[in-house]
């Protein structure tokens, strides 16, 4: 007679996770701002990234012929230089292309960028330091120059519209926001140095004056300020007559709000009204406009920082292209295309933050 043997009662019976379970819990996490905007920006890193790697080496010239021609001139065999750059390298210019990417990849997610071609014995990660924080300083104070006073003009043209002075800063904003950078940095040296001696430009070159050490002192804040002054003012220039264009409308929009209205009738003091009601409610349009604006000064700083003698990273990629310094040409671009990228990110971020319509998905429905 057969008997029915079954598992013990508390004995736990593993049961595999339905796949429809499985793909609800992937929808629900999709679902998440947070998680899609992350992916959006590690897709678009990737994507810039691994362009940027097949691109160098499609250029014209590769290093072993650069660094051949250096050793040519030493009074070495144009085959032994040739050999000598290879080994050189911190890589095999030999290798499948393909075999380098994924060697590339690799030590990239372990945080290594690899070592320089044109200066032996140097970390990429050492060299581009070297420059980062100049174009850093010089970038970031040129942009809080512009936003300070561009959303500042805008406001009081908002509030003084149809009117002669809101005529004039109009006409400004429009004429320097058409500007490019890079002529406004050559209009600046021509103008400013060349036409009305208003500053030696020869001596505000490069970072520091001869003689000054980096340390914390205000004779370092000083003289570095002196050197980094004609790209600050560049940025700024070129980029203010924007902030007070957008300022301008987005206020002008928010006075005819009702609740401004209401606050006005209700007696509220002029200063109140401006701050709590107008001013907080005209930034929430600007805030996308950081990261467009980072983008922009990023991108121009390559050209700015050449014209005017600045050593930043604008003029490290110079140089890298110019050697065919294949690992500082890419880290370079990975830099600026995470500075703007996750510039987005945290944008979108406190965006949504401000406005909860935007992770929900109703944004549209509330422009409407």
């Amino acid at each position: 007679m057969a008997v029915d043997v079954q598992a013990p009662p508390d004995k736990e019976v593993d049961t595999p996770v339905p796949p429809r379970r499985r793909r609800n819990l992937l929808s629900r996490i999709w679902r998440i701002y947070l998680v899609r905007r992350l992916v959006y920006a590690v897709f678009v890193t990737w994507l810039v990234m691994t362009g940027t790697f097949f691109m160098v080496r499609a250029m014209p010239g590769d290093p072993v012929e650069v660094l051949a021609g250096r050793l040519s001139q030493q009074g070495i065999n144009l085959e032994q230089a040739r050999q000598q750059a290879k080994q050189s390298l911190a890589y095999d210019p030999d290798a499948p292309i393909l075999q380098q990417y994924w060697e590339y990849l690799t030590n990239l997610l372990r945080g290594d960028f690899g070592m320089t071609i044109s200066q032996r014995g140097t970390t990429v990660v050492d060299h581009v330091m070297e420059y980062l924080p100049w174009t850093l300083f010089s970038v970031g104070a040129g942009m809080v120059i512009a936003i300070v006073v561009g959303m500042g003009l805008g406001m009081v043209m908002a509030y003084r519209r149809n009117g002669w002075f809101d005529h004039l800063l109009s006409n400004i904003a429009s004429t320097l926001s058409a500007i490019p950078n890079y002529l406004g940095a050559m209009a600046l040296i021509l103008i400013g140095s060349a036409w009305l001696g208003l500053f030696d430009f020869w001596s505000m070159r490069g970072r520091l004056s001869e003689g000054v050490e980096p340390g914390f002192d205000a004779v370092f804040f000083g003289d570095a300020l002196y050197h980094a002054i004609l790209p600050i003012v560049t940025y700024a220039f070129t980029i203010t007559g924007g902030w007070m264009l957008v300022m301008k409308a987005s206020t002008t929009e928010v006075l005819s709000e009702d609740y401004v209205t209401v606050a006005n009738a209700r007696g509220l003091k002029g200063r109140r009204v401006g701050l709590a009601y107008v001013g907080r409610n005209s930034v929430l349009p600007l805030v996308p406009q950081v990261a467009l604006a980072l983008g922009t000064l990023v991108g121009g700083a390559i050209i700015v920082e050449q014209i005017l003698s600045y050593p930043g990273v604008g003029q490290l990629f110079i140089n890298a292209i110019t050697k065919r310094d294949y690992p500082v040409i890419q880290a370079v671009v990975l830099i600026l295309t995470v500075a703007v990228v996750f510039s987005n990110l945290v944008v979108d971020m406190l965006n949504s933050w401000l406005d909860p319509r935007i992770r929900t998905g109703d944004a549209e429905e509330a422009g409407a």
